[in-house]
Protein backbone atom coordinates (compact mmCIF):
# COMPACT_ATOMS: atom_id res chain seq x y z
CA UNK A 1 0.00 0.00 0.00
CA UNK A 2 2.93 2.62 1.02
CA UNK A 3 4.13 1.65 -2.58
CA UNK A 4 1.44 2.25 -4.56
CA UNK A 5 0.66 5.58 -2.98
CA UNK A 6 4.06 7.05 -3.60
CA UNK A 7 3.64 5.97 -7.24
CA UNK A 8 0.64 7.93 -7.25
CA UNK A 9 2.29 10.90 -5.36
CA UNK A 10 4.74 11.06 -7.76
CA UNK A 11 3.01 10.66 -10.92
CA UNK A 12 0.43 13.55 -9.34
CA UNK A 13 3.51 15.81 -10.19
CA UNK A 14 3.77 15.26 -13.58
CA UNK A 15 2.06 17.74 -16.03
CA UNK A 16 -1.12 16.35 -17.34
CA UNK A 17 -0.01 17.54 -20.80
CA UNK A 18 3.28 15.54 -20.87
CA UNK A 19 1.81 12.74 -19.56
CA UNK A 20 -0.28 12.35 -22.32
CA UNK A 21 1.93 12.88 -25.13
CA UNK A 22 4.42 11.00 -23.78
CA UNK A 23 2.34 8.20 -24.36
CA UNK A 24 0.89 9.31 -27.68
CA UNK A 25 4.64 9.48 -28.76
CA UNK A 26 5.58 6.05 -27.52
CA UNK A 27 2.75 4.29 -28.77
CA UNK A 28 3.32 5.45 -31.99
CA UNK A 29 6.69 5.14 -32.15
CA UNK A 30 5.83 1.08 -32.41
CA UNK A 31 5.70 0.88 -35.75
CA UNK A 32 8.90 2.25 -36.17
CA UNK A 33 10.24 0.11 -33.87
CA UNK A 34 8.73 -3.16 -35.66
CA UNK A 35 9.75 -1.65 -38.85
CA UNK A 36 13.44 -1.72 -37.56
CA UNK A 37 13.48 -4.94 -36.65
CA UNK A 38 11.55 -6.87 -39.06
CA UNK A 39 14.38 -5.93 -41.98
CA UNK A 40 16.69 -8.49 -39.56
CA UNK A 41 13.99 -11.22 -39.57
CA UNK A 42 13.04 -10.95 -43.50
CA UNK A 43 16.94 -12.14 -44.16
CA UNK A 44 15.81 -15.77 -43.19
CA UNK A 45 13.33 -16.98 -45.49
CA UNK A 46 10.12 -18.59 -43.49
CA UNK A 47 8.36 -21.72 -44.77
CA UNK A 48 5.89 -21.08 -47.19
CA UNK A 49 2.10 -22.21 -46.58
CA UNK A 50 1.23 -25.04 -48.72
CA UNK A 51 -2.26 -23.45 -49.05
CA UNK A 52 -1.07 -20.13 -50.96
CA UNK A 53 1.55 -18.96 -53.12
CA UNK A 54 4.21 -17.14 -54.04
CA UNK A 55 2.52 -14.05 -54.09
CA UNK A 56 0.05 -15.23 -51.20
CA UNK A 57 -2.85 -15.93 -53.13
CA UNK A 58 -5.20 -18.79 -51.86
CA UNK A 59 -4.38 -22.09 -53.50
CA UNK A 60 -5.96 -25.80 -52.91
CA UNK A 61 -3.89 -27.78 -50.35
CA UNK A 62 -3.66 -31.01 -49.60
CA UNK A 63 -2.21 -32.73 -46.43
CA UNK A 64 0.33 -36.07 -47.19
CA UNK A 65 -0.75 -39.49 -47.65
CA UNK A 66 -0.04 -41.47 -44.59
CA UNK A 67 -1.01 -45.26 -43.49
CA UNK A 68 -4.04 -43.81 -41.13
CA UNK A 69 -3.93 -46.72 -39.45
CA UNK A 70 -0.39 -46.89 -38.03
CA UNK A 71 -0.70 -47.25 -34.33
CA UNK A 72 -4.72 -46.84 -34.46
CA UNK A 73 -6.52 -49.34 -31.85
CA UNK A 74 -8.52 -52.10 -33.63
CA UNK A 75 -11.22 -54.17 -31.89
CA UNK A 76 -11.32 -57.69 -32.49
CA UNK A 77 -14.37 -59.42 -31.61
CA UNK A 78 -12.12 -62.90 -31.48
CA UNK A 79 -8.76 -63.32 -30.40
CA UNK A 80 -6.90 -66.71 -29.18
CA UNK A 81 -6.31 -67.28 -25.84
CA UNK A 82 -8.59 -64.78 -24.00
CA UNK A 83 -10.79 -67.04 -23.14
CA UNK A 84 -9.09 -67.93 -19.55
CA UNK A 85 -6.83 -70.19 -20.92
CA UNK A 86 -4.48 -70.79 -23.60
CA UNK A 87 -5.60 -72.31 -27.02
CA UNK A 88 -3.71 -74.43 -29.63
CA UNK A 89 -3.49 -73.76 -33.56
CA UNK A 90 -1.63 -75.17 -36.28
CA UNK A 91 -0.28 -74.33 -39.60
CA UNK A 92 0.31 -76.56 -42.78
CA UNK A 93 3.56 -75.72 -44.48
CA UNK A 94 5.13 -77.03 -47.51
CA UNK A 95 9.20 -78.61 -46.35
CA UNK A 96 11.51 -77.73 -49.12
CA UNK A 97 11.05 -81.70 -50.15
CA UNK A 98 7.29 -80.96 -51.11
CA UNK A 99 5.94 -82.31 -48.56
CA UNK A 100 3.21 -80.80 -46.15
CA UNK A 101 4.34 -80.53 -42.50
CA UNK A 102 2.36 -79.40 -39.41
CA UNK A 103 3.55 -76.60 -37.20
CA UNK A 104 1.35 -76.18 -33.97
CA UNK A 105 2.15 -73.14 -31.29
CA UNK A 106 0.12 -71.78 -28.19
CA UNK A 107 -1.64 -68.90 -28.02
CA UNK A 108 -1.62 -67.01 -24.10
CA UNK A 109 -3.27 -63.75 -23.98
CA UNK A 110 -1.93 -63.79 -20.30
CA UNK A 111 2.16 -64.38 -21.94
CA UNK A 112 3.26 -61.20 -23.97
CA UNK A 113 5.39 -63.95 -25.84
CA UNK A 114 2.57 -65.97 -26.71
CA UNK A 115 -0.31 -63.33 -27.75
CA UNK A 116 -1.73 -62.47 -30.60
CA UNK A 117 -3.56 -59.39 -29.90
CA UNK A 118 -5.37 -56.96 -33.06
CA UNK A 119 -2.46 -54.06 -32.11
CA UNK A 120 -0.03 -56.17 -34.07
CA UNK A 121 -1.92 -55.15 -36.94
CA UNK A 122 -1.01 -51.58 -36.75
CA UNK A 123 2.19 -52.12 -35.04
CA UNK A 124 5.80 -50.85 -36.96
CA UNK A 125 5.81 -53.66 -39.73
CA UNK A 126 9.68 -55.19 -38.34
CA UNK A 127 11.15 -57.87 -41.24
CA UNK A 128 13.20 -59.18 -38.20
CA UNK A 129 10.09 -59.78 -35.50
CA UNK A 130 7.40 -60.88 -37.81
CA UNK A 131 3.95 -60.21 -35.94
CA UNK A 132 -0.10 -61.11 -36.65
CA UNK A 133 -3.26 -61.09 -34.76
CA UNK A 134 -4.86 -65.07 -34.48
CA UNK A 135 -8.57 -65.19 -33.98
CA UNK A 136 -9.56 -68.02 -31.32
CA UNK A 137 -10.15 -71.25 -33.29
CA UNK A 138 -13.38 -72.56 -33.39
CA UNK A 139 -15.31 -75.80 -33.76
CA UNK A 140 -16.72 -75.87 -37.56
CA UNK A 141 -17.44 -78.18 -39.62
CA UNK A 142 -15.24 -78.56 -42.92
CA UNK A 143 -17.10 -76.05 -45.22
CA UNK A 144 -18.45 -73.43 -43.24
CA UNK A 145 -17.46 -70.95 -40.24
CA UNK A 146 -20.14 -70.36 -37.90
CA UNK A 147 -18.89 -67.51 -36.24
CA UNK A 148 -18.40 -63.88 -38.24
CA UNK A 149 -15.17 -62.73 -36.60
CA UNK A 150 -14.60 -58.61 -37.69
CA UNK A 151 -11.81 -56.34 -36.81
CA UNK A 152 -13.10 -52.51 -36.31
CA UNK A 153 -10.69 -49.75 -37.24
CA UNK A 154 -11.13 -46.13 -35.46
CA UNK A 155 -9.36 -43.64 -37.63
CA UNK A 156 -10.36 -40.49 -35.34
CA UNK A 157 -11.17 -38.22 -38.40
CA UNK A 158 -12.81 -38.70 -42.04
CA UNK A 159 -10.25 -40.18 -44.25
CA UNK A 160 -10.32 -39.73 -48.47
CA UNK A 161 -19.19 -45.16 -42.83
CA UNK A 162 -19.01 -40.98 -42.88
CA UNK A 163 -20.80 -40.93 -39.86
CA UNK A 164 -18.10 -42.62 -37.44
CA UNK A 165 -19.76 -46.11 -37.42
CA UNK A 166 -23.41 -45.59 -36.62
CA UNK A 167 -24.12 -47.08 -40.34
CA UNK A 168 -21.49 -49.23 -42.52
CA UNK A 169 -21.30 -49.50 -46.22
CA UNK A 170 -19.57 -52.43 -48.57
CA UNK A 171 -16.73 -51.56 -50.41
CA UNK A 172 -15.46 -54.39 -51.30
CA UNK A 173 -16.07 -58.54 -50.67
CA UNK A 174 -13.71 -61.12 -51.47
CA UNK A 175 -14.49 -64.90 -51.73
CA UNK A 176 -14.47 -68.12 -54.32
CA UNK A 177 -18.01 -68.63 -54.51
CA UNK A 178 -19.35 -64.53 -55.05
CA UNK A 179 -22.69 -66.08 -56.50
CA UNK A 180 -23.57 -68.02 -53.54
CA UNK A 181 -22.01 -66.23 -50.17
CA UNK A 182 -22.64 -62.87 -51.41
CA UNK A 183 -25.01 -62.52 -54.51
CA UNK A 184 -22.95 -60.71 -55.96
CA UNK A 185 -21.43 -61.59 -59.48
CA UNK A 186 -17.60 -62.16 -59.65
CA UNK A 187 -15.82 -59.45 -60.93
CA UNK A 188 -19.27 -56.82 -62.13
CA UNK A 189 -18.47 -54.31 -64.19
CA UNK A 190 -18.54 -50.58 -62.61
CA UNK A 191 -20.29 -47.85 -64.77
CA UNK A 192 -20.79 -44.42 -64.06
CA UNK A 193 -24.90 -45.17 -62.22
CA UNK A 194 -23.60 -47.35 -60.07
CA UNK A 195 -19.97 -45.96 -59.13
CA UNK A 196 -20.38 -46.31 -55.21
CA UNK A 197 -21.36 -50.51 -55.81
CA UNK A 198 -19.20 -52.82 -53.99
CA UNK A 199 -17.60 -55.82 -55.86
CA UNK A 200 -16.55 -59.24 -55.17
CA UNK A 201 -13.27 -60.79 -56.33
CA UNK A 202 -11.84 -63.79 -55.47
CA UNK A 203 -9.17 -63.19 -53.41
CA UNK A 204 -6.85 -66.28 -54.56
CA UNK A 205 -6.67 -65.22 -58.00
CA UNK A 206 -5.32 -61.66 -56.95
CA UNK A 207 -2.09 -62.93 -55.09
CA UNK A 208 -2.20 -66.23 -54.60
CA UNK A 209 1.78 -66.91 -53.31
CA UNK A 210 2.19 -63.53 -51.02
CA UNK A 211 -1.19 -63.42 -49.49
CA UNK A 212 -1.44 -60.05 -49.71
CA UNK A 213 -4.42 -58.31 -50.68
CA UNK A 214 -4.55 -54.55 -51.73
CA UNK A 215 -8.14 -52.67 -52.03
CA UNK A 216 -7.90 -49.62 -54.26
CA UNK A 217 -10.71 -47.41 -53.40
CA UNK A 218 -10.51 -45.67 -57.23
CA UNK A 219 -10.03 -48.65 -59.19
CA UNK A 220 -12.08 -49.68 -62.21
CA UNK A 221 -14.33 -46.55 -61.28
CA UNK A 222 -15.08 -44.27 -64.45
CA UNK A 223 -14.77 -41.11 -62.64
CA UNK A 224 -11.54 -41.41 -61.39
CA UNK A 225 -9.74 -39.11 -63.25
CA UNK A 226 -12.22 -36.67 -62.57
CA UNK A 227 -12.17 -36.77 -59.00
CA UNK A 228 -12.38 -33.73 -57.81
CA UNK A 229 -15.79 -32.81 -60.01
CA UNK A 230 -17.29 -36.10 -58.49
CA UNK A 231 -19.08 -35.72 -55.16
CA UNK A 232 -20.12 -39.31 -55.57
CA UNK A 233 -16.34 -40.53 -55.56
CA UNK A 234 -15.48 -38.00 -53.10
CA UNK A 235 -17.93 -39.43 -50.36
CA UNK A 236 -17.13 -43.31 -51.83
CA UNK A 237 -13.44 -42.96 -50.46
CA UNK A 238 -14.26 -41.25 -47.16
CA UNK A 239 -14.18 -42.99 -44.33
CA UNK A 240 -13.85 -42.99 -40.61
CA UNK A 241 -14.09 -46.30 -39.60
CA UNK A 242 -13.68 -49.51 -41.28
CA UNK A 243 -14.58 -52.97 -40.77
CA UNK A 244 -13.25 -55.90 -41.71
CA UNK A 245 -15.92 -59.23 -41.64
CA UNK A 246 -14.69 -62.60 -41.46
CA UNK A 247 -17.94 -64.48 -42.77
CA UNK A 248 -16.28 -67.85 -43.51
CA UNK A 249 -13.57 -69.98 -43.58
CA UNK A 250 -11.91 -70.79 -46.89
CA UNK A 251 -11.45 -74.71 -46.81
CA UNK A 252 -8.24 -75.99 -48.30
CA UNK A 253 -8.49 -79.17 -49.74
CA UNK A 254 -4.70 -79.98 -48.96
CA UNK A 255 -5.38 -79.91 -45.19
CA UNK A 256 -8.05 -81.96 -45.43
CA UNK A 257 -6.36 -84.36 -47.56
CA UNK A 258 -3.46 -83.90 -45.50
CA UNK A 259 -5.75 -85.08 -42.18
CA UNK A 260 -6.93 -87.79 -43.94
CA UNK A 261 -3.34 -89.72 -45.08
CA UNK A 262 -2.13 -88.79 -41.67
CA UNK A 263 -5.50 -90.88 -40.03
CA UNK A 264 -4.11 -93.68 -42.12
CA UNK A 265 -0.61 -93.33 -41.21
CA UNK A 266 -1.79 -93.07 -37.85
CA UNK A 267 -3.79 -96.42 -37.77
CA UNK A 268 -0.80 -98.20 -39.16
CA UNK A 269 1.31 -97.33 -36.80
CA UNK A 270 -1.14 -97.80 -33.86
CA UNK A 271 -2.51 -101.21 -35.06
CA UNK A 272 -5.93 -99.60 -35.21
CA UNK A 273 -6.32 -98.67 -31.50
CA UNK A 274 -6.84 -95.25 -31.78
CA UNK A 275 -9.87 -95.43 -33.76
CA UNK A 276 -12.19 -97.71 -32.42
CA UNK A 277 -15.31 -95.48 -33.91
CA UNK A 278 -14.13 -96.41 -37.81
CA UNK A 279 -12.29 -93.78 -39.97
CA UNK A 280 -15.07 -92.87 -42.04
CA UNK A 281 -16.51 -91.05 -38.32
CA UNK A 282 -13.82 -89.88 -37.61
CA UNK A 283 -13.56 -85.93 -38.73
CA UNK A 284 -16.84 -86.02 -36.94
CA UNK A 285 -15.87 -87.20 -33.81
CA UNK A 286 -14.93 -85.15 -30.73
CA UNK A 287 -10.86 -85.60 -31.19
CA UNK A 288 -11.31 -85.71 -34.87
CA UNK A 289 -13.37 -81.92 -34.37
CA UNK A 290 -10.53 -81.07 -32.13
CA UNK A 291 -8.17 -81.35 -34.81
CA UNK A 292 -9.82 -79.82 -37.39
CA UNK A 293 -10.66 -76.52 -34.73
CA UNK A 294 -6.91 -75.92 -34.46
CA UNK A 295 -6.65 -75.48 -38.21
CA UNK A 296 -9.67 -73.57 -38.70
CA UNK A 297 -8.93 -69.79 -37.51
CA UNK A 298 -8.37 -66.47 -39.02
CA UNK A 299 -4.88 -64.66 -38.45
CA UNK A 300 -3.68 -61.18 -40.30
CA UNK A 301 -0.17 -59.97 -40.29
CA UNK A 302 -0.59 -56.53 -41.12
CA UNK A 303 -3.30 -54.18 -41.81
CA UNK A 304 -2.24 -51.01 -43.78
CA UNK A 305 -4.44 -48.04 -44.77
CA UNK A 306 -3.40 -45.62 -47.26
CA UNK A 307 -4.85 -42.28 -47.11
CA UNK A 308 -4.93 -38.37 -46.32
CA UNK A 309 -7.17 -36.66 -43.78
CA UNK A 310 -9.89 -34.92 -46.18
CA UNK A 311 -9.98 -31.54 -45.52
CA UNK A 312 -11.57 -30.33 -48.58
CA UNK A 313 -8.44 -29.03 -49.95
CA UNK A 314 -8.39 -26.58 -47.61
CA UNK A 315 -5.57 -27.54 -44.99
CA UNK A 316 -2.38 -28.97 -45.60
CA UNK A 317 -2.16 -31.21 -42.45
CA UNK A 318 -3.90 -32.06 -39.31
CA UNK A 319 -3.48 -31.50 -36.32
CA UNK A 320 -4.68 -32.54 -32.27
CA UNK A 321 -6.86 -29.35 -31.88
CA UNK A 322 -8.08 -28.50 -28.08
CA UNK A 323 -10.87 -31.25 -27.56
CA UNK A 324 -8.19 -33.47 -28.35
CA UNK A 325 -9.48 -34.61 -31.71
CA UNK A 326 -7.60 -34.77 -34.98
CA UNK A 327 -8.89 -32.06 -37.11
CA UNK A 328 -7.74 -29.86 -40.07
CA UNK A 329 -4.98 -26.90 -39.89
CA UNK A 330 -7.78 -24.87 -42.24
CA UNK A 331 -6.37 -22.33 -44.09
CA UNK A 332 -8.89 -19.86 -46.59
CA UNK A 333 -11.04 -18.39 -43.79
CA UNK A 334 -12.83 -21.79 -43.60
CA UNK A 335 -13.24 -23.76 -40.30
CA UNK A 336 -14.38 -27.21 -39.00
CA UNK A 337 -12.65 -30.78 -38.13
CA UNK A 338 -13.28 -30.93 -42.59
CA UNK A 339 -12.80 -27.38 -42.88
CA UNK A 340 -16.32 -28.08 -44.30
CA UNK A 341 -17.47 -24.53 -43.48
CA UNK A 342 -16.35 -20.35 -43.21
CA UNK A 343 -15.37 -18.45 -40.56
CA UNK A 344 -17.80 -16.19 -39.15
CA UNK A 345 -18.29 -12.96 -41.20
CA UNK A 346 -16.81 -14.49 -43.87
CA UNK A 347 -19.89 -15.62 -46.02
CA UNK A 348 -20.11 -13.09 -48.75
CA UNK A 349 -20.08 -16.18 -50.88
CA UNK A 350 -20.95 -19.98 -50.02
CA UNK A 351 -18.60 -22.21 -48.80
CA UNK A 352 -16.89 -24.74 -51.74
CA UNK A 353 -14.54 -27.00 -51.77
CA UNK A 354 -10.77 -26.14 -53.81
CA UNK A 355 -10.21 -26.67 -56.63
CA UNK A 356 -7.31 -27.08 -58.91
CA UNK A 357 -7.88 -24.07 -61.21
CA UNK A 358 -9.89 -22.29 -57.94
CA UNK A 359 -9.05 -22.32 -54.32
CA UNK A 360 -12.96 -21.06 -53.30
CA UNK A 361 -11.49 -19.21 -50.13
CA UNK A 362 -13.93 -17.66 -47.85
CA UNK A 363 -14.74 -14.25 -48.69
CA UNK A 364 -15.23 -12.03 -45.27
CA UNK A 365 -17.47 -9.47 -45.47
CA UNK A 366 -16.58 -6.39 -47.50
CA UNK A 367 -18.07 -2.80 -47.35
CA UNK A 368 -18.65 -0.43 -50.31
CA UNK A 369 -18.38 2.92 -49.03
CA UNK A 370 -14.34 3.99 -48.96
CA UNK A 371 -12.92 4.50 -45.49
CA UNK A 372 -10.49 2.45 -43.45
CA UNK A 373 -12.61 0.29 -40.45
CA UNK A 374 -9.69 -0.82 -38.55
CA UNK A 375 -8.72 2.34 -36.66
CA UNK A 376 -4.18 1.74 -36.36
CA UNK A 377 -3.67 0.64 -32.90
CA UNK A 378 -1.57 3.85 -32.03
CA UNK A 379 -4.27 6.19 -33.34
CA UNK A 380 -6.32 4.13 -31.02
CA UNK A 381 -4.43 5.23 -27.56
CA UNK A 382 -4.43 8.96 -28.83
CA UNK A 383 -7.60 9.20 -28.69
CA UNK A 384 -8.16 7.55 -25.96
CA UNK A 385 -5.68 9.35 -23.77
CA UNK A 386 -6.67 12.60 -25.18
CA UNK A 387 -9.84 13.42 -23.13
CA UNK A 388 -7.94 12.23 -19.93
CA UNK A 389 -6.34 15.65 -20.69
CA UNK A 390 -8.94 17.77 -20.78
CA UNK A 391 -11.32 15.91 -18.09
CA UNK A 392 -7.72 15.83 -15.42
CA UNK A 393 -9.03 12.15 -14.88
CA UNK A 394 -5.97 10.02 -13.57
CA UNK A 395 -5.59 7.50 -10.54
CA UNK A 396 -3.99 9.52 -8.01
CA UNK A 397 -4.78 9.57 -4.16
CA UNK A 398 -5.28 13.15 -3.62
CA UNK A 399 -5.84 12.14 0.01
CA UNK A 400 -3.40 14.18 2.17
Amino acid sequence: MFLRFFYFQKMAKIPSLFFTLFYCFLFNFVPIWTAYFSQFSSLRQPDRDPCYDSAGRPVRCVPDFINAAFGKPIVASSTCGTNGKPSRFCLLEESPDGTMRERCEICDAEDLSLAHPAQLLTDLNNPDNLTCWVSEPTTTTTNISPLNVTLTLNLGKKFESNNRGRTWIPMQFYSSQCENIYKRPKDAKITRENEQEARCTDARSLSPLSNRIAFATLEGRPSALEFEQSPVLQDWVTATDIKIVFNRLSTDQNQIYWLEENIQRFRRDNNNSIFEIGEENFLNSKFGEQMLKERYFYAMAELAVGGRCKCNGHASRCVIDRMGRYACDCKHATTGLDCEKCRPFHYDRPWARAGADDANPCIGISFKNNFQVWVPLPSLIFFAFLPLYFFNFYPINNSK
